[in-house]
């Protein structure tokens, strides 16, 4: 079975946010770095991106295990407060948009499943006047952080859709960790946060190299 046949059968298209719609991994990283040294803790560019995907609490507590209970929070908040003020700086990878456009308008059911909180993700569909695109979103608070199977397995329950009708789309390896222990088929995207050789040890389903071979896989 040809790849674009393959998905073509599939009545569910579930996307990771950060990295694989939003181009969101640069203020991701700068955000991270302000609110550590903002209370006297440091990192490198590396180690932000291999925990995008996560909770952020969980991010947190591996890049800056010497912290306190206290000075986490100080720093989620930091993070947040810093994120916040900058949000405008994050658009959609450019064909992402008219991508979504095209699968909503040939009946596919869209999802997001994401390691932001449910109020980070409502900002940012509202800024990006996104809402419409999907039927039903899950965030990290509300299940269990990535590679936790959960977001994914209460997404099908509110669609009533089976693992086999469904496709999900991430940039990290915890998101094609994810779809892999429910057995669902995955295209990682070599764009976002990881490296190509990273995910491709991971063995996703599909691997593409940009949003418009993204767009490409799912709408050729």
């Amino acid at each position: 079975m040809t790849a674009s046949h393959d998905l073509a059968d599939k009545t569910l298209v579930i996307f990771d946010w950060d990295g694989t719609l939003m181009d969101s991994i640069g203020l991701i990283v700068e955000s991270m770095h302000i609110a550590g040294e903002a209370h006297g803790f440091q990192t490198t560019d590396k180690a932000v991106k291999g925990i995008i995907g996560l909770s952020l609490m969980n991010g947190i507590d591996i890049l800056y295990p010497q912290a306190s209970d206290p000075q986490k929070l100080a720093i989620q908040q930091s993070y947040a407060d810093y994120y916040i003020a900058n949000s405008h700086r994050t658009p959609f990878f450019a064909s992402i948009e008219g991508m979504l456009q095209t699968l909503q308008n040939n009946g596919k059911s869209l999802a997001v499943a994401t390691g932001k909180k449910r109020k980070g993700l409502d900002r940012v569909l509202d800024a990006s006047q996104s809402h419409d695109y999907f039927i039903t979103t899950r965030c990290a608070d509300e299940a269990g952080s990535k590679p936790d199977p959960q977001m994914l397995s209460d997404i099908l329950t509110h669609t009533q859709q089976q693992v086999s009708d469904a496709v999900f789309i991430g940039d990290s390896i915890y998101d094609i960790q994810m779809a892999t222990q429910l057995g669902m088929t995955s295209i990682a995207v070599n764009y976002g946060t990881a490296s190509k050789a990273e995910l491709a040890a991971q063995n996703p389903t599909y691997q593409v190299d940009t949003p418009q071979a993204l767009v490409d896989l799912l709408c050729g």
